[in-house]
């Protein structure tokens, strides 16, 4: 289940036309491809990614969103500097 939900993640994640994303948004997709996937699983399946490097976090201040590492204006430029 974990690394079906992944696929979904990444397809999502490349296929969007924008290079950053709401968690709201890449769960409904994978949901359409992973029926009966939960919320929870989906944010682990990500937090999997992100911790792998494929996916990064791009907080906005007051939000977090998704980026497909690598791809556009997704590099955190905070990011190490702590």
């Amino acid at each position: 289940m974990m690394e079906e939900l992944k696929k979904a993640i990444l397809e999502f994640a490349e296929g969007s036309k924008k290079t950053k994303f709401y968690f709201k948004d890449m769960e409904k997709a994978v949901s359409e491809k992973v029926p009966g996937a939960k919320m929870r699983e989906v944010k682990k399946a990500a937090s999997e990614l992100v911790m792998e490097g494929v996916l990064i976090y791009f907080s906005t201040g007051s939000s977090t969103m998704y980026g497909l590492k690598g791809r556009g204006m997704t590099e955190d430029p905070t990011e190490g500097s702590e």
